[in-house]
């Protein structure tokens, strides 16, 4: 058969792409197409099926993909005769990630990246997974074997191509993504029960997390388990919970000389993480030891704390305003994690002989972290609290503690010199709203004000560049301005974080954007039934094609937070701030069809679990008033309270804030002073820090 491609050199539709995943395909032997209309048009004249490879920067198994398969020459023969290859970045166009994850799921089984699936000229998938060596290898069949296969099958059983595509729609119109089932039957407080008592039982007692190896941390889980117990007023019930997150913080999962976590772990013990580090998940993660730290003080939690910051403004801040979205697994082409990791060798050769003895017993060199493929190779966890470690190694008057900061500022040192996985410089919203929300509890809890920048700083340029009035938050910004509009996500993860940055501040351009965004949410996201879509159809302004983009619905959490709780958190948080019920109302509203489908999701349906009990609580408000330190550790107390949907203005606050009415009734007396309003009632002006604190750890009664 003629090889009737059009003209163009490989890889050229890709040099200059904005996604670095795509910019660095630009060099493959590929012809690739970024994802648009152009590809199908392409499929259609030549009568030949889609390759989609959908991947990202962080992506490990994509590089090894990408350096070993389509690099191949062979494999790019193939494609460039008998495909029409488009590529994809998922953090770039979520939305295209996550149908396609849908329907090779419906295919497969399979998901995850790099998501492999082959499509009609239409846009629909007929067949797909996800890593494929070049010839047969690792368990999988050779990608050049299945082209061949799925070339063949497109050309002579037309027939069977498109029984396929009809049997994935029926899958998906049956499943998530199909018409909602009858009203539910379970009142909120028994849907919250119904979730609680379906990942209790999948906790490891022994290791923490939820299940066996590959162990993810599943915040929203783990916060809805802490939230239970302070309800209850059970703190027994927590322990699992912080039991998870110091094995977290103690394990490889959690960088031990960087600071910030790694996306999972390969184990289940979380010694052995897969590298990539994701700014969506290091944001929730802040949120949840912060959290932690509210509920039960001291242990870990503040040296957790302080290393995802660290992190965070050594690999993420852009001084321009923003957060990048990750940090590469890999430094190099056939790398596994060596920047991360370290020899017995390197170790002695980095520290003196005392410390480096130290150093090996504190993480667990040659004990647990080996990896598989060079056992000399080691990632470091904490083996040993640092007085263990330090018996009969280090003198006995040097404190265990400051030895064990002293080595890990050294190893740190050491480790600079090496080459460094990439960072994803690209700016997305929804991790950009996340993190300024956690930014802002973090300026308090840890009382530095320094902190607050970066969160400003980002929240002030996606003000000027990512949000517009008639289309709402845009995913991404760059220096030409704001592209994406009309995800979910990227709205509800925005407002939230700029909620907090204005209680925090008191500035009134955030509170003004807030207002705008939600009322978007509630009237451009819901579909005919009520239920929120990832995409609104009137602001979404990526291509469509075949006509449509079906509607998909993020309830779901990924593990990380999905859209649709995230967009009812946002709403019953505005909702409490302002005094505004037809803002609650929504999200009582936009929340009962997410449990209509998510009633069986289990631990994936955590965060719609904690979006329904949040929608029950009292609000607690605390007004304080005056200056001075005084005035600061009252206004510290009060943040730093366990106490769920609590508010803290300083003084009275700008509109559309709204203090209680009966907080305008209340005595005067002191220039400093708190006052503590639970519903309708606000109780007599406190002045003491500590009596603050007291009164905000009693449990609220129920709304």
């Amino acid at each position: 058969m003629a090889d009737d491609r059009g003209p163009g050199p490989s890889g050229h539709r890709l040099k200059g792409s904005a996604s670095g995943y795509l910019a660095a395909a630009a060099e493959q032997p590929i012809d690739w197409y970024p994802w648009g209309p152009e590809p199908f048009e392409e499929a259609r004249r030549r009568h030949r099926p889609i390759l989609l490879d959908i991947g990202a920067a962080w992506c490990h198994w994509c590089h090894v993909m990408d350096e070993g398969t389509y690099s191949d020459p062979e494999v790019a023969e193939i494609l460039a005769r008998e495909f029409v290859a488009v590529k994809v970045d998922r953090d770039e166009r979520p939305e295209i990630d996550r149908r396609y994850q849908q329907e090779v799921g419906a295919l497969s089984g399979e998901g995850g990246w790099p998501l492999t699936a082959f499509l009609d000229s239409e846009g629909a998938a007929f067949f797909g997974g996800t890593y494929f060596p070049p010839s047969d290898g690792h368990g999988r069949p050779g990608f050049r074997r299945v082209l061949r296969e799925i070339a063949r099958v497109y050309r002579d059983e037309p027939g069977r191509v498109r029984e396929t595509v009809r049997q994935v729609r029926e899958a998906l119109a049956r499943g998530a993504e199909g018409p909602t089932p009858p009203a539910r039957t379970l009142p909120r407080a028994a849907f919250v029960d119904r979730v609680e008592g379906e990942i209790v039982p999948r906790l490891d007692p022994v290791h923490g997390g939820f299940g066996q190896a590959p162990k993810f941390p599943h915040p929203a889980a783990l916060s809805l388990l802490l939230l239970r117990a302070y309800l209850r007023g059970e703190p027994a019930r927590a322990e699992p919970v912080l039991h998870t997150l110091r094995q977290m913080a103690d394990g490889g999962i959690y960088d031990q000389i960087g600071g910030g976590f790694h996306r999972y772990s390969v184990d289940e013990a979380w010694h052995i993480p897969h590298f990539e580090k994701m700014a969506i998940d290091n944001a929730a993660l802040l949120d949840l030891y912060l959290e932690a730290d509210r509920f039960a003080p001291g242990g870990r939690w503040a040296a957790t704390v302080h290393g995802i910051l660290d992190w965070t403004r050594t690999e993420l801040v852009d001084p321009a305003g923003g957060f990048a979205s990750s940090q590469d697994a890999d430094a190099a082409p056939g790398d596994d994690g060596n920047y991360f990791t370290w020899t017995r060798a390197e170790i002695q050769a980095s520290l003196p002989a005392d410390e480096a003895r130290f150093a090996i017993r504190l993480f667990g060199v040659g004990v647990d972290g080996q990896m598989p493929h060079d056992p000399q190779r080691n990632v470091l966890y904490r083996a040993l609290a640092p007085s263990e470690a330090a018996a009969g190694v280090l003198p006995a008057n040097r404190d265990p503690e400051a030895a064990a900061r002293a080595v890990t500022e050294t190893l740190r040192a050491a480790r600079a010199r090496r080459p460094a996985p990439k960072v994803d410089p690209a700016l997305y919203a929804n991790l950009n709203g996340r993190y300024i929300g956690a930014s802002v509890r973090a300026s308090v809890q840890r009382d530095d004000p320094e902190l607050l920048g970066p969160a400003i700083r980002a929240a002030d340029r996606w003000l000027r560049q990512g949000i517009d009035p008639d289309r709402g938050v845009a995913h991404r910004i760059d220096a030409r301005g704001g592209h994406g509009f009309g995800h979910l996500d990227d709205n509800a993860q925005m407002a939230s974080g700029l909620i907090e940055l204005a209680l925090r501040t008191g500035e009134r351009r955030y509170a003004d954007a807030v207002g705008p965004i939600l009322t978007m949410i509630v009237d451009e996201f819901p579909d005919d039934q009520g239920r929120l879509r990832d995409l609104a159809p009137r602001l979404y302004d990526g291509e469509l094609i075949g006509g449509e983009l079906r509607p998909s619905y993020p309830f779901e959490d990924q593990p990380h937070l999905g859209a649709g709780p995230a967009a009812v958190r946002a709403l019953c948080r505005w909702a409490a701030v302002t005094e505004s019920e037809p803002f609650g109302a929504a999200a009582r509203r936009l929340w009962e069809p997410m449990a209509a489908r998510t009633a069986e999701g289990g631990l994936f349906s955590a965060g719609v679990a904690l979006a329904g009990a949040e929608l029950d609580l009292p609000t607690t408000t605390v007004i304080v008033e005056g200056d001075g330190p005084e005035a600061a550790e009252l206004w510290k107390a009060a943040w730093s309270s366990p106490r769920p949907n609590l508010v803290v203005f300083r003084g009275s606050p700008p509109p559309p804030f709204r203090l209680p009415a009966a907080a305008g009734g209340a005595p005067g007396g002191a220039a400093v002073r708190a006052l503590l309003c639970e519903g309708v009632a606000c109780r007599a002006p406190i002045t003491a820090a500590g009596e603050l604190a007291r009164r905000l750890a009693e449990r609220p009664a129920p709304g």
